[in-house]
């Protein structure tokens, strides 16, 4: 039965409007519908350690975090994040007034964005972006301002100077992610200075998106933007346990900066989920502590897989962007005689039984977006396989 209204006034907030549904259950549903492999969709399709999911387990068994706990998380998972940003950048954070823990990396963005934004404020954001950036920034009554990442060398690279150009006086905040999904690319150490001498310049605030910290590689260094000078003051760090440990159902996330920017992020967090998780964060705070071989395996790991799907991409006729960071690979369909990014991956599981992503749906600029398809490795070996042995369908 149709909703009926007394106006014609849409149901849906104009602010949601251009969003619906996203990609990534149109093309969940398409891959489930075909039979096709799935390599869209960015999650493992094993669990992580077992040492931490049967500290899960345990938790649950003992009884905590079985009722809700408290509000900023857990201590012993403060305790383990203020421990962990110490471990590997030297940062220390208060666990009591400079952490807190939220329902993944997702609303740790959402609560942040909602909690220092007002209409009329813009966002720069790096496209392209996580498609959830956009829409929290509409959420807010803000207004997102797309600095494009472009291609150069074999990687995507920010413009700094169009980066200097976008600030304006109504410009808030900068929105970043590093390692950068979808392209890849991880931000040099030349770049963030940069972005942290303009933030104190014009009096920026940051929120930096920080999920894939552990996943870098040939070389690249994942330095937060917090450790340069001037910006721990102003900067939000999200961080999350899902990529980092393969277990991206359990949903914890966290942030990390000084106490007013904290208490700002938990005034809005704490009326969307306001706690979650409870059993997992307590598993959690011992997945932190694992040792650096853990770490080191699971880098490893994933770079032999983005190495065995790269070389499957690069026979099957695509010109690759291999990542430095993340799980995700970005190709160009152009050399495969294709321009439109989404047609390509509607058509791509009855071609070749495999699914894949539009990076457009990632852009503003949908045309600087429309020759770019994103593939995901965080696979099974024999699934990454499979894929690269129908993909060779496309070469044929």
């Amino acid at each position: 039965m149709a909703v009926m209204t007394s106006s014609a006034r849409p149901l849906l907030n104009r602010r949601l409007a251009e969003f619906g549904t996203t990609i990534f259950a149109e093309m969940s549903a398409l891959a489930q519908r075909t039979g096709s492999i799935n390599l869209g969709q960015g999650f493992p399709d094993t669990d992580g350690p077992e040492a931490v999911r049967e500290a899960a387990v345990r938790a649950l068994r003992e009884g905590h975090g079985n009722q809700y706990p408290p509000g900023p998380g857990v201590p012993e998972l403060r305790t383990a994040i203020a421990g962990h940003q110490q471990r590997w950048y030297g940062l220390a954070y208060d666990p009591d007034h400079e952490v807190l823990v939220t329902a993944g990396a997702t609303e740790a963005i959402a609560a942040a964005l909602l909690a220092l934004l007002e209409p009329g404020d813009e966002v720069i954001a790096l496209e392209p972006y996580y498609d959830s950036y956009a829409a929290c920034i509409a959420m807010a009554g803000a207004t997102r301002v797309p600095v494009t990442l472009r291609p150069s060398e074999g990687r995507f690279v920010l413009d700094l100077d169009e980066l200097r150009a976008a600030v304006t006086p109504r410009t808030r905040l900068l929105l970043l992610n590093t390692p950068h999904n979808p392209t890849g690319t991880v931000l040099t150490r030349a770049e963030l200075a940069a972005v942290a001498e303009l933030a104190r310049e014009r009096d920026l605030l940051v929120i930096t998106d920080e999920v894939y910290e552990h996943l870098v590689f040939d070389g690249a260094e994942h330095i937060p933007l917090a450790s340069f000078p001037g910006m721990r003051e102003r900067t939000v760090t999200i961080g999350s346990a899902g990529k980092t440990f393969s277990f991206t159902g359990w949903k914890v996330g966290w942030v990390t900066a000084a106490p007013e920017l904290v208490a700002a992020v938990r005034s809005a967090k704490q009326f969307l989920t306001y706690v979650s998780a409870g059993p997992f964060q307590y598993a959690v705070a011992e997945a932190l502590a694992l040792p650096d071989s853990y770490f080191d395996a699971f880098r490893a790991d994933m770079l032999a897989r983005r190495d065995l799907l790269a070389a499957g991409l690069a026979e099957a006729g695509f010109a690759v962007f291999r990542p430095a960071g993340t799980y995700f690979i970005t190709t160009d369909i152009r050399p495969l005689g294709e321009t439109d990014g989404f047609a390509f991956c509607r058509s791509l599981p009855e071609r070749a039984g495999v699914v894949a992503i539009p990076n457009a749906v990632f852009y503003d600029n949908t045309e600087a977006g429309a020759p770019y398809v994103r593939f995901a490795f965080c696979k099974r070996t024999a699934v990454l396989e499979e894929a690269v042995a129908r993909l060779k369908a496309l070469a044929g």
